[in-house]
């Protein structure tokens, strides 16, 4: 059961209040900004609450169990701190947002309503709907290792064990042709067709320096190379910005041993039955259904 201070209580119980909503929004850097619906800024725990932010809470829900509650927060993109860049550029995902009622006429009367993470969020014409999930949705998330014919690494990591610093694991190209935002064109980088597809382009100069994608397709054409991106880029893309990009790798046991020679330290299952061998039907003088090896 929640505690609600006393003097909150006193004042609660008052013919009339002076309430407002609070919200500090925590970024995964460690940024932390504060917004509240109240018209002028309140200042407690450390963090100035700013004021005409256009922020203003939606309906939010509280579930039993296991099910997750939440709500939404909309305002307008301008110079509180939330910028369309910003949240384009994945800042805010997964962003911590505390939820506490404020009397603004006495600050030290609050109480913390909710701890969400921000799920989705819907932009169109300067302005934002953010959706605040509940805590109960990190019991959606995967945790610890999963049992599948992939690989469960991810390329690179300490258990991959692949050092994506070697030259024939990444390279760096300048941009000579876009179309802005998705698709590049650049001098040739040395690579096979195919050999970035599913790895990563990271901008290392332009408006967009610092920021990582994941390439949709590579594709090695006369002396250039072309990428689609996963994502649209946040600025414009333009000709003469520097990237740098590593391999890609699809997780299978194939590619592990073909393309990486890393078949020791994979970490997937590849001879693990799936759904289509437990369910197809048998088929008579058929090996391999009298319990022992496939691979005899």
């Amino acid at each position: 059961m929640r505690s609600i201070p006393s003097s909150l209580a006193a004042h609660l119980a008052d013919g009339a209040t002076s309430l407002c909503h609070c919200w500090k929004l925590i970024r995964r850097d460690g940024q932390s900004f504060g917004f509240t619906d109240h018209d002028r800024d309140l200042a407690f725990g450390g963090t100035l609450f700013a004021a005409r932010s256009g922020l203003e809470a939606a309906e939010a829900t509280a579930e039993l169990g296991f099910a997750i509650g939440g709500g939404e927060v909309s305002g307008a993109l301008m110079s509180a701190g939330l910028t369309e860049d910003d949240i384009s550029s994945g800042l805010y995902d997964d962003a911590t947002v505390e939820t506490w009622l404020v009397n603004w006429a006495h600050v030290e009367e609050r109480l913390l309503l909710d701890i969400g993470s921000i799920g989705e969020i819907r932009r169109s014409d300067g302005s934002f709907v953010a959706e605040v999930r509940g805590l109960m949705h990190r019991y959606d998330e995967e945790r610890g290792r999963l049992f599948r014919a992939t690989c469960s690494a991810d390329l690179g990591d300490a258990r991959c064990g692949i050092d994506l610093a070697e030259s024939r694991y990444s390279d760096t190209g300048v941009v000579t042709r876009t179309d802005g935002f998705l698709g590049i064109v650049a001098y040739s980088i040395g690579f096979s067709d195919g050999w970035c597809t599913g790895g990563k382009l990271t901008w290392t100069s332009g408006s967009n320096a610092g920021l990582s994608v994941e390439i949709k397709m590579h594709r090695a054409i006369s002396g250039t190379d072309e990428f689609d991106l996963w994502q649209r880029a946040p600025q414009r893309i333009e000709v003469g910005d520097a990237f740098h990009v590593t391999a890609g790798c699809d997780k299978t046991h194939a590619t592990c041993r073909k393309k990486f020679r890393n078949v020791l330290n994979f970490r997937g299952f590849p001879h693990m039955p799936g759904n289509d061998f437990i369910i197809r039907m048998p088929q008579q003088g058929e090996p391999g259904l009298d319990g022992g090896s496939l691979f005899k």
